[in-house]
């Protein structure tokens, strides 16, 4: 086990280093060139010296990226050419409302797509399983932003429930405080993440209700209760904890439309606005977490696999 989690935290390490390259690359590739990258669309030629000068421009590619990826790791992302502060500012300041609203719609969907998918491996092709799985694809298969909408018409507009707009308090404290309007937003997102949770949940229970352990341990005597608490959830979570790690760029991503629709000034808030004043340096800093993000979760859904089955080894190929 220990083997595995030093090659997979190696392999982090080597993909990390990549997507690092990657987004250097995006600043040569940008219209403009580096100067563009950093300083935005306003620069002018004075700037734009000034710029090659402080940063060594000049001097080899390998060089100025060993002298960017410095200042990375010191948390020095850049400045933002449109707001005039930098970009670790911004990401501390919108950090913590997507967090909040990230983990808690993960949270929540992990709790309501498991039991659902043990009921239907239960019941496999019977008529709540049937309706049950339409609800799955519905709520997998529509937009983020339809959905959003559509909550926000009955239960803001119509029912005066929940708030319409997203919590709009500093730091996950006061986010997670401000009930109301935090809500909609994550039902937005729960809703299509627990839709795909459910459907690998349920093929998970019914493969393991299928296998020779369970049948083994329901001969055995097992009662109902232990043999689903001690083999088939087991093996439910376990594709499921993989999903949710490797989920997370995709969470991230439909964190944009709904920060954009419930007015969240979160990361995909933030990323959302810089794209619309071509502002590059903070949409490079935030590609470059957000990709730190998708590759630290899924190292946590290796080891979140392992916790969930230790019975699991793994060999060097």
């Amino acid at each position: 086990m220990i083997t595995y989690l030093v090659r997979r935290l190696s392999q982090a390490v080597a993909v990390l280093a990549l997507v690092s390259l990657v987004v250097f690359g995006f600043r040569w590739l940008l219209p403009g060139g580096p100067e563009r990258a950093l300083l935005g669309a306003g620069q002018t030629a004075g700037d734009a010296s000034a710029l090659r000068h402080a940063y060594g421009l000049g001097r080899p590619v390998v060089l100025q990226y060993l002298t960017w990826l410095g200042q990375v790791l010191h948390g020095n992302l850049g400045s933002s050419a449109v707001q005039g502060t930098s970009v670790g500012s911004l990401l501390v300041a919108s950090l913590p409302r997507t967090l909040a609203l990230t983990l808690t719609a993960a949270v929540l969907a992990i709790m309501i797509a498991v039991p659902l998918g043990l009921v239907q491996a239960l019941g496999k092709d019977s008529a709540l399983d049937r309706v049950l799985r339409g609800f799955s694809y519905v709520g997998y298969g529509m937009p983020s932003f339809f959905l959003g909408s559509v909550l926000i018409l009955v239960f803001a507009v119509r029912l005066h429930i929940f708030a319409a707009e997203g919590p709009q308090e500093p730091g996950i404290a006061g986010v997670l405080a401000d009930w109301r309007a935090l809500t909609l937003p994550v039902l937005t997102l729960a809703i299509f993440t627990g839709a795909i949770f459910a459907r690998y949940a349920r093929a998970a229970a019914i493969e393991s209700l299928a296998s020779d352990y369970v049948r083994t341990a329901r001969g055995a005597g097992a009662g109902p209760r232990r043999v689903m608490a001690r083999h088939v959830l087991r093996n439910s979570l376990i594709p499921v904890i993989t999903l949710a790690g490797l989920s997370l760029p995709q969470i991230i991503g439909g964190s944009l439309v709904v920060e954009s629709l419930f007015n969240i000034e979160g990361v995909g808030w933030q990323l959302w606005q810089a794209a619309l004043k071509h502002d590059f340096p903070v949409l490079l800093g935030f590609i470059l977490v957000i990709g730190t993000a998708a590759v630290t979760g899924s190292l946590l859904a290796d080891i979140g696999y392992l916790l969930a089955d230790p019975r699991v080894r793994y060999r060097k190929p």
